[in-house]
């Protein structure tokens, strides 16, 4: 250590949200370069290629090969799928002197794609899996939580390249066992959950998500084995209803009732129900956003949902991507005098039209989208589209109707599970794995065909299958540190062993040198403490560090004997001399 590049530090770094961002920083593992891109120190440099070696050895032992391409990449394959354009201004874009438009590499399906193109033409090359572990680069408008969300992260991407539908399937199947191998041996908590394809596209996908209470994704799971993440949760649409009995619409003043509880309280005052009183789930709540396309090009939405639930924005971004939603300024409302601020409803009372709909005089189109709950025959109170003004008994397919079905409203836990497997939980976690069938969507954009057996032209089908290499670091740490520092498991420790010399004396520094020699010998991976510093400080730096045991050499030499203290579980106990090494070993290698 008295030669090893590091520097722990003894306060938090300013920026830090997380454990794993807090400790890696102060442990010298990584050191920030600029928001969202960090420098690799020799620590954290030796838990990543400890991380990228489970991942090589699990992807070769598939069969797939590995590749490298350049992250510098020329513009044309991303214009013929049109991700240029769609990655917006997530993507790192940049030209040559010469003015032509190179990226830098968010991911390689294009790349992939031409490369087996340019290479192979028939059914007997295939199936194939490459893969390559990569640097990419993506432009994140808030990085955070350190290595978990950054702009520059390293990355393994494989690609599987099949004849038909029934290939993928297997390849799929292959690449989702190479994971659960993966992730098992990293020493994760993780689920395997159904995902959104997103703007990678495709059909079937999954995602391995490492449970974090500090994760950025939120998923369900229930008693019955249902697991999805939110975004992909698909709420099951109540049965459709007997509308014959329903009042017609009964348009009521309302003044001073622009959110759902003050409208609530309202109409239980002035118009009690004998069954029940009125909730928030009787109200259609009608919220408007502004989608922005990656064109330019922008729209406004209006989402009808029952008024006890709100938009949860990942949900819906995950439906209108790649456009983003945008808040709604005073500005689009004025713009839109039909779009009466808090008193938004789909129906117009003096003809029956669906307003939203059709477009309001005086207004532009406005799309008009429904929560799956929203069903023929369902009863609302709703805004009347006239300030201080609401509608009762407004029934959906007889009043208004609606351009579609969005399902974006937020997930609650005892909602149902999809499938009927009982209430739903909710839990975070963070993304250290996704997986797709593709499909033939990049395969056809890029003109990749090969001669069947019957000599015929067919486009290749593909999956794509993503692990987080650098943030895999970050998601071992979160869940590995504690108060005191890192604590890293076996197969990732930058190192399997520390010694640490305590004391003044030259025999015990000598003695530390001689077991730290043997440790060596015996093929372990050995940090040496050998710093003129003090006890306090040599063993609050080993538990920073976070290495899985440590050998303390101290003042227990006189009587022959050494302590080993592991650093999870902070078992301590001594050991003869003569029998340490052996006794490390066990445990290193046990």
């Amino acid at each position: 250590m008295s030669k090893l590049f590091v520097r722990t530090l003894r306060d938090d770094p300013a920026d830090a949200e997380v454990p794993s961002h807090r400790w890696l920083v102060r442990a010298g593992y990584i050191r920030r370069t600029a928001p969202g891109i960090y420098t690799w120190l020799p620590l954290g440099l030796r838990v990543l290629q400890k991380v990228e070696q489970v991942v090589r050895e699990e992807m070769d032992a598939m069969g797939a090969q590995e590749v490298r391409f350049p992250a510098l990449l020329p513009r044309e394959p991303y214009e013929a799928t049109n991700r240029w354009t769609e990655y917006g201004p997530n993507l790192f874009r940049l030209k040559d002197r010469k003015g032509a438009d190179y990226l830098l590499g968010p991911t390689h399906e294009e790349m992939f794609t031409l490369l087996v193109k340019d290479l192979y033409s028939s059914y007997k090359d295939l199936p194939l899996s490459l893969y390559q572990i990569q640097t990419k680069y993506r432009d994140e408008a808030r990085p955070r939580a350190g290595l978990l969300r950054g702009r520059e992260f390293v990355m393994k991407d494989s690609y599987s390249f099949d004849v038909d539908d029934a290939g993928l399937a297997a390849s799929y199947q292959a690449h989702r066992d190479a994971y659960v191998r993966i992730f098992n041996r990293l020493g994760l908590e993780y689920v395997i959950v159904k995902a959104t394809s997103g703007a990678m596209g495709g059909s079937a996908s999954e995602e391995f998500l490492a449970v974090a209470e500090t994760g950025e994704d939120t998923f369900v799971r229930s008693p019955g084995g249902y697991a999805a993440n939110v975004e992909a949760v698909q709420v099951t649409p109540p049965p459709e209803q007997d509308a014959s009995a329903i009042d017609p619409i009964q348009e009521i003043d309302t003044p001073g009732t622009g959110t759902i509880v003050e409208l609530v309280d309202a109409v239980n005052a002035r118009f009690p129900r004998p069954d029940r009183p009125w909730t928030a789930a009787d109200t259609l709540k009608n919220v408007v956003f502004k989608l922005t396309f990656p064109d330019g090009k922008s729209e406004l939405l209006v989402v009808g949902l029952p008024g006890d639930r709100d938009v949860d924005l990942k949900r819906l971004e995950a439906a209108i991507t790649p456009a983003e939603a945008v808040a709604v300024g005073e500005e689009d409302f004025a713009a839109n005098p039909g779009l009466v601020k808090g008193y938004i409803g789909p129906v117009r009372l003096e003809d029956g039209t669906a307003a939203l709909q059709l477009g309001l005089k005086g207004a532009l189109k406005v799309r008009y989208l429904t929560d799956p709950r929203v069903v023929a025959g369902t009863s609302w109170i709703t805004g009347a589209n006239r300030a201080d003004t609401h509608q009762l008994n407004v029934v959906a397919g007889r009043d208004f109707v609606s351009d579609g079905v969005i399902d974006v409203a937020e997930v609650r836990a005892g909602d149902p599970a999809p499938d009927g497997s009982g209430p739903l939980s909710l839990a975070r976690g963070i993304e250290m794995g996704h997986i797709f069938q593709l499909g033939r969507k990049y395969a056809e954009a890029l003109g990749l065909k090969v001669l069947d057996e019957n000599g015929k032209l067919v486009t290749v089908t593909m999956g794509s299958y993503g692990v987080g290499v650098s943030r895999a670091v970050a998601a071992v740490a979160e869940n590995s540190c504690d108060d005191r520092g890192l604590a890293w498991p076996k197969e990732l420790a930058p190192f399997d062993v520390q010694v640490v010399a305590t004391g003044k004396g030259e025999e015990l520094l000598a003695a530390a040198e001689q077991l730290a020699a043997e440790l060596s010998a015996a093929g372990l991976d050995v940090l040496l403490d050998d710093r003129k510093a003090s006890p306090g400080v040599k063993f609050t730096d080993a538990e920073i560090l976070g290495m899985p045991l440590a050998v303390v050499v101290g003042r227990g030499l006189a009587d022959g004997v050494v302590e080993l203290r592991e650093r999870a579980s902070g078992e301590r106990i001594e050991v003869a001399v003569t029998a340490a090494v052996a006794e490390v070993i066990a445990r290193v290698r046990g």
